[in-house]
Parts: structure tokens; sequence; C-alpha cells
């Protein structure tokens, strides 16, 4: 059996940092990993470690939970997620999962069979292919538009879609693109999903990250007519992806995807599947209830800044444009413009030689399927993100020609 050749984000990440040269004495700054906690400006509640602490200190979660997950942590992101939903989901719709990466897995894992196929967003996040390659999956693009704020490019799934296609998927709040889905755009995307008798996978594990015009609208509101899988997790909105807290939901209230064969299928799926820490689960309930609107509030306002931030200092760098304002997430999408720039042949080699000279870690777009674009975290500390980008902006200038095509000194 062959090991499939996906790129994948850590894997490239884990080359970039390897090239580094670290006799330049630059500080280190990277802006190509989804994870705020490597930046001090974004911390945890203590609610949800107090939760985490009591929940070990009581000695009662120290023994093998059920393969599904604890009942209580069950009914908790029930209750969670029916908050903002037209009907109210069941315990027994929720399976807790080693963060949302094992909650991909088992959706693609459910849906595999025969000649099958699933459509993902390009650019998108590539756990998916991944997973597909380990299942003989298909994996089919649809294009997301970045000169409309990303949508999904609906001609292209009718023109993708036939008998054997299982899913779409659909990342909203947007990885890596930083979208924010409307009500309207959603409804159409169902509707077609609907059209093709296909189930919506709906990857929201930054899920009410949103901090521009669109409010985040969970897939599942549109559960009545079309089966919805909810992909979530406490790491994001929480700031502990660390904790490998996620969840598989069926939001599906017709009854249309889990019927008696499909739940059973699942259970055994999640006797083989290994979950969260039984204490980490135990602390899930109260991490939920108590965690106060100001916290949430605070995240969002940093996010908001620091994407600002983003937008202002890259229309300095005359190679990077940015078609769209980030809505949500912690990310977006950077067209890099290659014909500027002298001894740059693409996005991959910008950023190892930026890697190399600036000490500056971006992800090159080709890894989430758009060459010669390239993905900036910008969940940093702002003042670190502002010297990232002054650094982006120096280097690009001593890569550039000027205005009368002669070549600058580097």
């Amino acid at each position: 059996m062959e090991t499939p050749t996906n790129v994948t984000i850590k894997g490239i990440l884990g080359m970039l940092m390897a090239n580094l040269d670290y006799e330049n004495k630059k500080r280190v700054i990277s802006l190509g990993m989804g994870d705020p906690t490597a930046f001090s400006c974004f911390t945890t509640t203590s609610v949800a470690e107090d939760a985490v602490v009591d929940a070990l200190h009581s000695q009662k979660f120290n023994g093998y939970s059920p393969t599904v997950g604890l009942p209580q942590t069950r009914k908790a992101i029930s209750d969670y997620l029916s908050i903002n939903l037209p009907y109210k989901l069941s315990p027994d719709d929720v399976y807790i999962t080693a963060g949302c990466t094992q909650a991909i897995e088992v959706a693609i894992s459910i849906l595999a069979g025969p000649n099958a196929n699933i459509l993902v967003p390009r650019p998108g996040f590539p756990i998916y292919e991944l997973c597909a390659a380990f299942r003989n999956v298909e994996i089919r693009h649809y294009d997301l538009q970045p000169e409309n704020n990303w949508e999904v490019d609906i001609d292209s799934i009718d023109s993708l879609a036939d008998q054997n296609t299982m899913a779409i998927v659909i990342i909203n709040p947007g990885n890596p693109c930083g979208n924010v889905y409307s009500y309207q755009h959603l409804k159409k995307i169902v509707e077609t999903a609907k059209k093709h008798k296909i189930v919506v996978i709906a990857d929201e594990v930054y899920g009410h990250l949103a901090f521009g015009q669109n409010p985040f609208v969970p897939m599942g509101v549109f559960g009545s007519m079309v089966p919805v899988l909810t992909l979530g997790s406490l790491s994001k909105r929480w700031i502990v992806p660390g904790w490998r807290l996620g969840w598989f939901v069926t939001t599906d209230p017709n009854g249309m995807f889990k019927n008696a064969k499909t739940v059973e299928r699942l259970k055994k799926y999640f006797d083989i599947c290994g979950g969260p820490a039984t204490f980490i689960q135990a602390a899930v309930p109260r991490i939920l209830k108590e965690t106060s609107d100001t916290f949430f509030t605070r995240t969002l306002d940093i996010l908001r800044h620091s994407s600002d931030l983003c937008i202002k200092k890259i229309k300095d760098i005359p190679c990077l444009t940015c078609p769209t304002k980030p809505q949500g997430s912690m990310a977006m999408m950077v067209k890099l413009n290659v014909s500027l720039l002298k001894d740059i042949n693409d996005d991959v080699d910008f950023c190892f030689k930026l890697a190399k000279q600036e000490s500056v870690i971006l992800l090159p777009g080709l890894t989430v399927g758009l060459k010669n674009w390239v993905r900036i975290t910008f969940a940093a500390e702002p003042s670190l993100l502002e010297e990232a980008l002054e650094r982006i902006k120096s280097f690009s200038h001593s890569h550039s020609y000027d205005t009368n095509g002669s070549h600058f000194d580097s």
C-alpha cells in the first residue's frame, strides 16, 4: 500500500522551519499555523481552566469514557448547538471526537464506498484530501470566488456532482479565506445539495468567530432540507487546540441520514476511535455554560484589529493583494504577483526564501490549493504581526524590480 503523497500544512511548515537561517538572529515569527496559543494575547478563559482542574481533582474521570463520549458532554454540546437552531438536537446526535480533525476523518470514513466522491472547496483544508486518500474516496474540487467574498461557485457544483457524489464540504467561517457566508448564500448551497441528493459536511471549527458584516449562521439551520453533518470543537473559540475536544453531530431532524443502519455504523466506528481524555470531556458542560460573553468579545476584538492591521500593511507591499477583507476565522488568502519579483519562481519559493532571509513563516497557497497565493494567519500579537509584515515588505523590496525594469540591489 502506497503512502498518500498529499501535501499537509504541518509538513510544509516543518520544512519551512528547517529552512530558517538561525545566524541572522531575527526572532522567528510564524504566521503559518492556526494556533493562537503561540501568542500571549490569546489565552483561554479561567472558567475552562478551572473546569478541567476540578474534573481532574474529582478523581471521577480517570477511567474510560463511552466510545461515543460521556453522556453529560453529549447533552451539553447538543444544548449548546441547539441554541442557534430551529429544532432541538438530542444528545444521541452528538459524538465526541479528538478535535475537529478526527471528526473530518469520521465523516469521510462513514461516507466512503465503492466509487464514492466528495466535493471540497479550493482553496480549502488539506486534511480532507489526506483522509480521502486513505479511504480511496475521490476528491473533486469546486472553486471559491475571491472577487465575490470567496463564495461558492454554485455552477461548478452542478457540473461536478454525479450519482456517486456522497457529500459537499462547506467550511464556514472559512479557513483559509476568512469568509463568513450569508444566510442567503448558505441556502443556495443547501438547495443545490438537495437537488443532487447529497449530504452537507459543515466544518464549523471556527463557529462564532465572525467579526465582520455577516453573522455566523450554522448550516444546521437547514437540516430539515438536507442532512447536515456538523463538525466542530472547543479549539478555536475557546483557544484550546491542544485539548483535542471536538464533535461530530448529525443535524438531521427528519432522519434522512441517521437511520438505524447508519447510527449502528457510527457507533461501531467510534468503538475503534480514541476520543479525548475523559476529564477534558467532563469539563465541557461547565465550559459551555459558564463562559462569559466578555471573553468571546475580547477574542473577536483582537481578531478584528489584527485583520485590519494586515489589510493596511499589505497595501504597502506591491506584490501582495488581498481581494476580500476577512470577516471571520483566523486566516486570510493574499495573492502573490511573482512577475514583480526577481529570482522568485512561485509562492513556495517566496515562502522558503522569506523564511531564510527574514525568519517569517507564511503558508504557501499551493498547500491549500491555490498557486501563487499565500495564507497569512492573523491570530497573532499585533506588534509581532506588524513586525512580520514590515519584514515581508523589506523582503519584497529586496527582490523587486524598480520602475525602470532594472534590479534593486539585494
